[in-house]
């Protein structure tokens, strides 16, 4: 029950007491002719063909944390057995420097700013407007809707409310938690609120215990929604809580890493060596049931590492979560199609989250007339053909009200930190760390910032201001609306 909203517009609750239709082309690569062949009608022959796509979420895994980006003391194989079938990305980027904004854009194929969603999400299963808006279709809806059998394991963080449950947003199957985080071994049958960091895992909205530990219980999930598919194509995003807080992992896997010296570090790389053998059981499955070649499988972070919390590595990249340094959205990102694209390759130009989303419509069939106003790029003809023009002019991101910003054009980047900063540009081809502001620069180099703040204000004037608060102002203010209901206001 809605009580009101505070006087910022924040939503306060009672606690608990068409697809167009007609041809549908896409474009398969044929390999025999080394080129793009359009096909016709959208039907059996098709459905034959397309791939099937497997969306692998890390969560706060650090740019130099896995094998492929140079990690030295966690190993990571399966991973990077996925660059070398594979692209790996360079200049891969998250949409946003932190959890639930990336994942709305991943969901929709959009920046999330166009729908007003900036902040990370609060858990509270009574309110039904802090979610991802039901006015945006989903990217597991529109599969659906091409014959794809949709399945999700592991952190949704789009809303815990019924109407925005994964079961209602386009996923035949879903295994996993609504809220931000989970603790990896025990839930708590009695908790419903706070950030639900022990509520029971979610098994198609029935309640289920951690089998084991968390990262493992997921990955049986996605395994056995792999082997459960008998026929036509499937859609499957694993979305793993790991290495996000709590730092947890078993003895046996510890012990493994007895020589990483810092406690902290030493825990994240067993949870990072779990989320890998993970990875390894997802591609195993695929080949046991003989669609490997023919399966996209891409892997990526929601956001930089929070180096700080968790443990990460971020070299050499500057910041870290929650930045709009490069440290806070450049992330390790990879696609492997072993039967279409090219195994072992490099790309470098920019490409960002949604992108991710946009190349899985586009490899399902769903035509450009239903996907033109969304703002990823198919990646399959940039990555055959690498003489094509970049996939983007420019690529944007925006938080706190926009009061922090970041724009990137080619080597170019242009940034603010916050409401009273100056602006920063920085040249990423000689500077990746970012250490050399070039605002005050020869004139020559001054070109570049007016041209990026204008590309940002430009984009920008398509953009919502945020429609709901960060999570830890939503209860503190839902908390302070509560006790002045009950009279025990301080």
């Amino acid at each position: 029950m809605i009580l009101g909203t505070d006087p910022r517009g924040f939503v306060l609750v009672r606690p608990p007491g068409l697809a167009e239709t007609g041809r549908m082309q896409v474009q398969l690569l044929n390999k025999s002719l080394g080129g793009l062949v359009a096909v016709g009608l959208l039907g059996t022959a098709l459905a034959a063909d397309r791939p099937n796509f497997v969306l692998i979420l890390a969560d706060d895994l650090g740019y130099a944390d896995v094998g492929f980006q140079g990690c030295r003391d966690i190993p990571t194989p399966h991973i990077d057995s996925l660059a070398a079938t594979g692209v790996r990305f360079t200049s891969g980027y998250a949409a946003h420097p932190f959890c639930s904004p990336t994942r709305a854009s991943l969901m929709t194929g959009r920046y999330q700013h166009r729908f007003g969603y900036e902040n990370n999400i609060a858990f509270d299963p009574q309110n039904p407007l802090m979610g991802l808006p039901l006015s945006e279709k989903t990217i597991p809806e529109r599969l659906k809707a091409a014959g794809y059998t949709t399945g999700m394991v592991g952190k949704w963080h789009l809303g815990a409310a019924h109407p925005f449950h994964p079961n209602r947003r386009g996923f035949d199957f879903f295994h996993g938690f609504l809220g931000g985080g989970h603790d990896y071994f025990s839930v708590n049958l009695r908790q419903a609120m706070g950030e639900g960091y022990q509520v029971p895992i979610d098994h198609n909205g029935k309640p289920r215990d951690i089998d084991g530990y968390l990262t493992e219980d997921l990955t049986r999930a996605a395994v056995g929604f792999i082997r459960s598919r008998s026929g036509g194509p499937f859609f499957l995003y694993a979305a793993y809580n790991a290495p996000h807080t709590p730092m947890q992992a078993p003895k046996e896997r510890l012990d493994r890493f007895a020589a990483i010296q810092n406690p902290r570090r030493r825990t994240y790389a067993a949870m990072v060596s779990i989320l890998d053998d993970g990875v390894g059981e997802i591609l195993s499955a695929l080949e046991a049931g003989g669609v490997r070649d023919n399966t996209i499988v891409c892997f990526l972070s929601d956001n930089g590492g929070p180096t700080q919390s968790n443990g990460s590595n971020n070299d050499p990249l500057r910041g870290a979560k929650g930045s709009v340094f490069e440290g806070g959205i450049r992330v390790p990102f990879v696609v492997s199609w072993p039967a279409r694209l090219p195994q072992g390759a490099v790309y470098s130009h920019p490409v960002i989250s949604h992108d991710l989303s946009v190349t899985a419509l586009a490899v399902a069939g769903i035509p450009e007339s239903e996907t033109r106003t969304l703002d990823g790029v198919n990646l399959v003809p940039h990555l055959l053909d690498p003489g094509l023009k970049p996939p983007h002019e420019a690529l944007f991101w925006r938080m706190n009200g926009g009061s922090a910003w970041a724009a990137r054009a080619g080597d170019w980047k242009l940034l603010q930190t916050g409401a009273n900063a100056a602006p920063n540009l920085y040249n990423l081809a000689d500077d990746l760390s970012e250490a050399r502001d070039r605002t005050e620069g020869p004139a020559l180099e001054a070109d570049p910032a007016a041209r990026l703040r204008m590309r940002f204000d430009q984009w920008n004037q398509g953009n919502r201001p945020p429609f709901f608060p960060g999570y830890r102002e939503y209860h503190e203010v839902k908390n302070k609306f509560y006790r002045e209901l009950i009279g025990g206001a301080d």
